[in-house]
């Protein structure tokens, strides 16, 4: 971990691959050594792009392979340590009035 050179915030190493630093991307996580942040990653895998592509072609080389794992690993993890919360659409004020 370092300090940033005017804040006693460190950067947080989150995997190998990927850090958060209140420096970097206003704290969002990305991976060292570049300005990728993980959320544009997950989004290809999630739009159904290959590792290869998100890899070398979209990001031109600047993350591995084993990069794209990690992210992918990092927020299974996230989304398994969070409280179950309802599917669906929520309840807004008035609608109980518009149903009855």
């Amino acid at each position: 971990m370092r300090k940033g050179k005017n804040s006693t915030a460190e950067r947080v190493d989150l995997g190998r691959h990927i850090v958060a630093g209140p420096l970097i991307c206003h704290g969002q996580p990305t991976f060292k050594g570049t300005r990728i942040m993980v959320w544009q990653v997950l989004d290809d895998v999630a739009e159904g792009r290959s590792w290869d592509f998100i890899c070398n072609v979209r990001w031109e080389g600047r993350i591995p392979l084993a990069a794209v794992a990690e992210a992918i690993k990092l927020a299974a993890r996230a989304r398994l340590e969070q409280p179950e919360r309802p599917v669906g659409r929520t309840a807004r004020r008035g609608d109980e009035l518009a149903a009855a």
